[in-house]
């Protein structure tokens, strides 16, 4: 899909990767709708645009407020005039900590911004979507919906709910105008510990002895867009989430237990 003149529905547009997928988007060419639950993070977003921000409309809500996204096809159809893709990039991670740890009310926030929030947003917008020449849903999981990170179990959990969900909806849709892609990024330099509302002490390659390599949120955001536009399958982000792909698949024991071990001392 060629995103030049399209237009696309783009969660957490406030910040972080999805505020680079829609600065990215805008840069092709196309219009977007960006959604975010931070009224200022979206105004940001906008400033940065630039002479671009023409092409531009911000929409704060949450994607976990039902009502509010089953309304918000037509009011970007109104803005405009069409919807060709949505792209579901917010989310948010759990307190690190074990799940013996972890009550309840933490554990159905993470699963209701990641997954009901994809589900959503995906249920509102597809008669739109379906009615297009060509159109497309891309979902964003994590490299920790394939691997099980400790102190990340339901994130984790709530990412693979979000690998699955989208992998079922390609198989429905062969054969349709839709293409649908699912984007595992590993490591990126967001602020999403801070967003999240939660804390994280700093991560680091124990065996290099230095800090923990990440991909900037820019970079992600052309990669995604870059796998939105070549209607990729999967598109794995990071050098890390490209290894650990291979190998948590042919060894998935073993992949589990060389993270274990790169995360024992955060948990304590």
């Amino acid at each position: 899909m060629d995103v030049k003149s399209k237009v696309f529905v783009v969660t957490g547009g406030g910040n972080g990767i999805g505020r680079e997928v829609v600065l990215g988007l805008l840069a092709r060419g196309a219009r977007v709708a960006a959604v975010d639950l931070n009224e200022a993070g979206l105004a940001e977003t906008a400033v940065l645009a630039g002479a671009e921000s023409g092409k531009l409309t911000t929409h704060t809500l949450s994607v976990t407020d039902r009502e509010a996204v089953l309304a918000l096809p037509s009011e970007v159809s109104k803005a405009h005039g069409q919807i060709d893709g949505v792209l579901n990039v917010a989310g948010i991670i759990q307190p690190f900590v074990k799940l013996t740890e972890l009550d309840f009310d933490a554990i159905e926030r993470v699963f209701n911004v990641n997954f009901w929030g994809v589900v959503n947003m995906t249920k509102a917008f597809l008669p739109n979507l379906m009615e297009r020449p060509e159109a497309a849903v891309l979902n964003v999981s994590s490299m920790g919906g394939f691997l099980p990170v400790p102190g990340q179990a339901a994130y984790g959990a709530s990412k693979a709910a979000v690998k699955l969900f989208t992998e079922a909806l390609y198989a429905e849709s062969l054969g349709t105008n839709l293409t649908v892609t699912i984007v595992f990024p590993g490591g990126v330099g967001t602020n999403i510990t801070a967003n999240s509302g939660v804390e994280m002490p700093e991560m680091r390659d124990a065996d290099a002895g230095k800090e923990y390599k990440t991909t900037s949120p820019a970079d992600a955001g052309q990669q995604i867009i870059d796998g939105l536009e070549k209607g990729a399958f999967r598109v794995l982000v990071g050098s890390d989430a490209k290894f650990m792909d291979r190998y948590s698949r042919f060894s998935p024991r073993r992949a589990t237990e060389l993270i274990a071990k790169k995360m024992k001392d955060l948990l304590g």
